[in-house]
Parts: structure tokens; C-alpha cells; sequence
């Protein structure tokens, strides 16, 4: 079954405004890892100070511009909430709704944008809600039939696609014990990961590090669909933007923050070089790029959350015939990525 669901194009970006290069064919807006919570900061593992209330105003001042720039859509890479929503203290009835307030409190300012929004499924995010329920409140479900997984493809414009992927396909998270990408998950971080706390990644070296709880992959039924889906692309002569909350290529991030299976998921994009032309995704929290030897341009996104109240953390991606413009705001960096011809890298 072909999961493609056609969004909105702006009146302020016709097709015909194709050849005129000063203009874009489409824009859309791009933020990260909101992590909202109603407590006061705090700070990573690392010692990065995270700036927990502060999320929510800037994600207003992004929908804020990306109202101002007509953006066709937007895009949130993953974790819109943070699991302390879902840490229950002694007045357990006092927070009992606490996610799906802070969850509600997000959706309302993407709603103010009054375009499509599309999401992917993080690690927090499963923290605080099932997989079910995510689907349902993040609009999932219904890009993609309504099945249980949460992976789909929207084409913005003629001749483009967009692929969202699910990094927690095979994961511990969001899949009941028993469930078969459950089992793979766990069979998996027993034969990777030897450390008692399978969220630490302690004595494993290099790109073994990925092997974390908070971590997952693609299962093979995803890979499948991605094959398809680039193959019907290649057929029409399309290009195709690929987005996941995992990053993707191992020069764009610190191991422990890899797709678990991302040699996989490489070898499939890179299968389709000039359809695939670049990939997106958050978890790392701060900005990472790198061009493979496909031409496809990864880019990780640097986190809301971390970013100082003041400041601004969110992108707008201008994407041409010829190239694709990254206009950063804030810690959001800037870029220019240049673009082959259909087909070819």
C-alpha cells in the first residue's frame, strides 16, 4: 500500500515560479526536540543546562515566522514532550493528566500555524505516551492508514516526497512486552549491550556505543516500505527529503545518538542517489552535517530545549530546483546544499 498523502501548497509558491530561481518551490519550517515540561530548568546527563518552561516561547516565536514566511508546512523531529512529564510523585491524582497537558500545551502553538505540521515519534515521547495514543494526537494515524506503526510519506509539491521514519520501530519503547519488534529489541541490546543498565553505554567502543535503550531501528517491514517508496519515487522522477528522530550517518553525531540499524537505512538511500538528496533528524541537540558519497546531505538539528530564553532554535528550508537553503534562526545554523539533476548525485 502506497502511504502518500499530498499537503498543502501555499498560494505564495505556484508551480509556475519554478524557473524563476529567486523563488523557492516550497518552504517549510523544521524544529527539534520542544522536550516541554512545566518545571523549572534543569540539565543533561552532560551538564547542558535545559531550559524546560522557556520551550514553549520559543516554539511561539518559530510558528511565529513560519507564519510570516508562508511556509507550505512544518516539521518537528521528534520529542515534543520530556519524560519528566511522566514521573509520578507522592500526590500521584495532583499530575495524573501532567503528559497529556504538556503534549496539549505544544499542539495548541502548532495549531496557530494553520498549516500542516508533521511529527515522528522520539524517545521522550514514548516516555509519557503509547504508541497508540501518539499516533492518534500527533496526526499519524491518519497519514498512514491507520496502522499501528509510525512511519508514512506526504508529497509537498509535484515531484517532491517527504519519507517520515520511525526509529523506534524495533525499540524496547512503545511496544508491549511480547510484541515481536519488542522481543527483537530486547534480543538485540542483550547480544550488543552486556551493561545491566541498558541505557548506558559504558565500555562499548565506537559505533557499538548506539546500542542504548534510548535508542532503536527500522525492522525489516520499514526498510521494505522505504525500498518501495524510493523506487516509486525514482519511477516518477521525483526527489525525496528523508526524516527521522534518530540521526541517520555516523559523521553527524556522537555514536550513542545513531539509528541503531543506520548501515541499513544507508544503504537504501544511498540506493537512490539524485531521488534522495537529504536526510533530517534531532536527538543529538545540537547541529551536525555531512555530505556522503551519494551526494545526500545529512543534517541534525540542534534542540530547542537547550536553547537560552531569548534566544531562537528552528529552521526554514527553502528548497529549489536547483539547491536547498537552510535560513537558520539563532543557534539553528544556516546553510546552501547544492542539488543534481534528478537522478543523479
Amino acid at each position: 500500500m502506497s502511504l502518500i498523502r499530498a499537503a498543502v501548497v501555499h498560494p505564495s509558491a505556484p508551480r509556475g515560479l519554478a524557473s524563476m530561481q529567486s523563488l523557492p518551490l516550497f518552504r517549510f519550517g523544521v524544529v527539534a526536540d520542544v522536550q516541554h515540561a512545566d518545571i523549572p530548568g534543569g540539565s543533561s546527563f552532560h551538564g547542558v543546562p535545559r531550559y524546560y518552561r522557556g520551550a514553549l516561547q520559543l516554539l511561539q516565536r518559530a510558528v511565529d515566522d513560519f507564519k510570516e514566511a508562508h511556509v507550505n508546512f512544518a516539521m518537528h523531529l521528534g520529542d515534543i514532550v520530556d519524560f519528566h512529564n511522566s514521573v509520578t510523585p507522592a500526590e500521584a491524582s495532583a499530575v495524573r493528566s501532567r503528559p497529556d497537558s504538556a503534549l496539549q500545551d505544544v499542539l495548541d502553538i502548532f495549531t496557530r500555524l494553520e498549516a500542516p505540521v508533521y511529527h515522528m515519534l522520539g524517545n521522550h515521547c514514548l516516555y509519557c505516551h503509547s504508541r497508540p495514543v501518539l499516533n492518534q494526537r500527533l496526526g499519524i494515524s491518519e497519514l498512514q492508514g491507520g496502522q499501528r506503526h509510525s512511519y508514512y510519506a506526504v508529497q509537498p509539491l509535484a515531484g517532491w516526497r517527504v519519507l517520515v521514519l520511525d526509529g523506534y520501530d524495533v525499540s524496547l519503547l512503545g511496544w508491549e512486552p511480547g510484541h515481536p519488534l519488542h522481543e527483537l529489541a530486547e534480543e538485540t541490546l542483550q547480544a550488543r549491550n552486556p551493561n545491566k543498565e541498558k541505557n548506558s553505554p559504558d565500555g562499548l567502543e565506537g559505533m557499538e556505543r548506539r546500542f542504548v535503550k534510548f535508542g532503536g531501528g527500522l525492522s525489516d517491514a520499514q526498510l521494505a516500505w522505504m525500498r518501495s517508496q524510493l523506487g516509486e519515487a525514482r519511477a516518477a522522477g521525483d526527489r525525496v527529503v528523508v526524516a527521522c528522530h534518530l540521526p541517520m550517518h555516523p559523521d553527524t553525531c556522537p555514536p550513542v545518538c545513531l539509528l541503531w540499524n543506520y548501515e541499513q537505512v544507508l544503504e537504501v538511500l544511498q540506493a537512490f542517489p539524485g531521488t534522495v538528496v537529504a536526510t533530517l533528524a534531532g536527538h543529538t541537540h545540537r547541529d551536525g552535517y555531512c555530505r556522503d558519497s551519494a551526494g545526500i546531505h545529512h543534517r541534525v538539528c540542534a534542540a530547542i530545549l537547550e536553547t537560552p530564553p531569548g534566544n531562537d532554535c528552528h529552521g526554514i528550508i527553502e528548497v529549489f530546483d536547483d539547491r536547498i537553503r537552510v535560513v537558520g534562526h539563532g543557534r539553528f545554523q544556516s546553510d546552501d546544499w547544492s542539488l543534481g539533476p534528478v537522478g543523479h548525485t
